[in-house]
């Protein structure tokens, strides 16, 4: 019954996607009550639509016409299509105390429309005020169940202390400490498996079981990946709001360095493999969630740093040279010979003392606000 929901919730979404994409200029497309009206009529006319719950697909409606607010407002992207096997889920809200319930200390229940009361396993403290959960199935058969609630901020220790957060391909996140922090990557066993695992996918016919086998191998091997890395943004983006006042980063477009290289027909790219490889060790490192958490967790606490020139920059004198970074991990100054250092170290250096313009930014609105001026000082 969950996957029948998740299936409606899709069939709702993908026709609202439909609706807005046959809207013409002149036309007005239907909102959030007139599509509500049309799934009642639809659910009077086919049965197994009527057999889902009502609630269920309303809130697909509902999380639909969020997207395209979001979408209007430009911080989103349109709403597109949701995949079978892919977008696998559903919104329930109306929760309050009398839906969730402790059985014992690792196991609670949730009460589900037209399926009853679910256990899942209780993970972390429970806090008040939830009003509304989403029940998910991954690609490796997990089922998920997240209570929505918007979580207090970490406070910080108030000493005025600064971090640099200078991320990287090799070294994931290295500080302005010294310290260099590195998501766990998979085993060379892991590694191997999955070749074999992919090598097997490449040979197996569409539609088989063998297929269908190898499908879930694979995702079972990357969803323990996935959880790791997780796991490690999670705790690393709580120690370092934890210890220190303020956070400073490169202020770095993940989307468009991610961006692939194929190009169109007409304009074909270059060098597409050698940027798929960059993409994938990008997403890896997990750029974004570091810094999406870290947003979340040290809030009003993150400023973002110009990337321009912190890799070439010296951190002692201030001299920018191309030179001075020997490799990709020594750096060594061609003017005061000052080093050798750790490059990433050196960079996170110059993020921490804000060289170039520093500019934090309001977090709801995106836009740049206390704004420092640049120092004239060759070493600034």
């Amino acid at each position: 019954m969950l996957a029948e929901h998740c299936r409606h919730a899709r069939f709702v979404w993908n026709l609202a996607v439909e609706q807005q994409q046959n809207w013409q200029p002149g036309r007005r497309a239907p909102g959030y009550n007139e599509q509500c009206a049309q799934l009642t009529e639809a659910r009077a006319e086919y049965s197994w639509l009527a057999a889902g719950s009502q609630t269920v697909q309303q809130q697909a409606l509902r999380d639909f016409a969020q997207a395209m607010r979001n979408f209007f407002n430009r911080t989103h992207c349109r709403p597109s299509w949701r995949k079978a096997g892919v977008h696998e889920g559903f919104r329930q809200v109306g929760v309050n105390a009398r839906h969730i319930k402790h059985v014992s200390r690792r196991y609670g229940q949730v009460w589900m429309p037209k399926v009853g009361w679910v256990r899942f396993r209780w993970t972390r403290t429970m806090p008040n005020g939830i009003k509304s959960f989403r029940v998910t199935l991954d690609r490796a058969g997990r089922w998920h169940v997240g209570f929505a609630a918007i979580p207090e901020p970490i406070p910080g220790p108030a000493d005025g202390s600064v971090v640099g957060v200078d991320r990287g391909v090799v070294v994931s996140a290295a500080l302005s400490t010294g310290e260099l922090l590195r998501a766990p990557l998979p085993s060379g066993g892991e590694a191997e498996r999955l070749r074999r695992l992919q090598q097997r996918l490449g040979r197996a016919q569409r539609g088989s079981n063998r297929r269908t086998r190898t499908k879930l191998a694979i995702a079972k091997l990357k969803a323990r990946d996935a959880d790791r890395r997780r796991d490690w943004v999670e705790k690393a983006t709580t120690d370092l709001a934890r210890r220190f006042d303020t956070i400073r980063v490169e202020d770095l477009d993940v989307r468009a360095m991610s961006r692939s290289a194929r190009g169109t027909i007409e304009h074909p790219g270059t060098r597409v493999a050698a940027k798929r490889g960059l993409n994938d060790a990008i997403s890896r490192q997990g750029w974004g969630r570091l810094v999406g958490r870290l947003k979340h967790k040290a809030l009003g606490r993150v400023e973002f740093v110009p990337a321009a020139y912190t890799s070439q920059r010296c951190s002692a004198c201030g001299h920018v040279a191309s030179e001075n970074r020997k490799s990709q991990a020594v750096f060594r100054c061609v003017a005061c010979d000052a080093g050798p250092w750790n490059a990433d170290v050196n960079a996170a250096r110059n993020i921490a003392a804000g060289r170039a313009v520093t500019a934090r930014r309001d977090l709801g609105a995106g836009r740049s606000v206390n704004r420092e001026p640049q120092s004239s000082s060759p070493a600034a």
